[in-house]
């Protein structure tokens, strides 16, 4: 992406669009991978599909602090190279599910930041984007619930072309103040 000046000159619509153009790019080229990977704050999980059948004893995987490293013996690496950011080595582990694929789970040193890759020479996502799992509304606390219910419910009525609830509130005290004073007239009345 071009420098961050340009993108504070666009209008609301040219950075959606920019942004949508991005994520399309970020899409493409983790498809592309040799293998599938989703991150918390202080965990990564890899997905690194192999032809069935393969046992354990077929494989060589190697998980260093820096570098990982995951092939098939006697072939090419499936992936090799070194890890976007640091590992604990004895909290990282590796399993095969159902003799198709290897699943890798890497815990984070630091777990408080977001990885761009998994090795530092593949395509990088954008960090600044990732949205956190998403957690159950019913663990936030009451207040921050309801703000939450609020702002999706408020979306769902732009979405669809109706008021959001400020508006339906603004609406509903108009029509209480119009019912109390019948001798108004509000037929040219412009409301904001």
């Amino acid at each position: 992406m071009s420098n961050p000046e340009d993108y504070d000159k666009l209008t609301k619509e040219e950075r959606e669009t920019r942004d949508k153009e991005a994520r399309a790019r970020e899409i493409a080229e983790q498809a592309a991978l040799p293998y599938t990977w989703r991150q918390e704050l202080g965990e990564l999980d890899i997905t690194v599909p192999i032809p069935k059948g393969t046992r354990s004893r077929d494989l060589t995987v190697i998980i260093a602090r820096k570098k990982l490293s995951v092939g098939l013996k006697g072939k090419d690496k499936i992936m090799d190279g070194e890890l976007c950011k640091e590992i604990k080595v004895d909290e990282s582990t590796w399993t095969i599910e159902d003799q198709e694929s290897i699943l890798i789970h890497l815990e984070k040193v630091n777990k408080q930041q977001w990885w761009e890759n998994v090795l530092t020479h593949h395509p990088k996502i954008d960090t600044t984007k990732i949205q956190p799992e998403n957690g159950k509304l019913s663990d936030l606390d009451g207040e921050t619930r309801a703000m939450v219910e609020k702002m999706m419910f408020d979306q769902q009525q732009k979405q669809l072309g109706k008021p959001t609830s400020d508006e339906m509130k603004k609406m509903e005290a108009l029509e209480k103040f119009k019912a109390a004073h019948p001798e108004l007239d509000f037929s040219n009345a412009k409301i904001s």
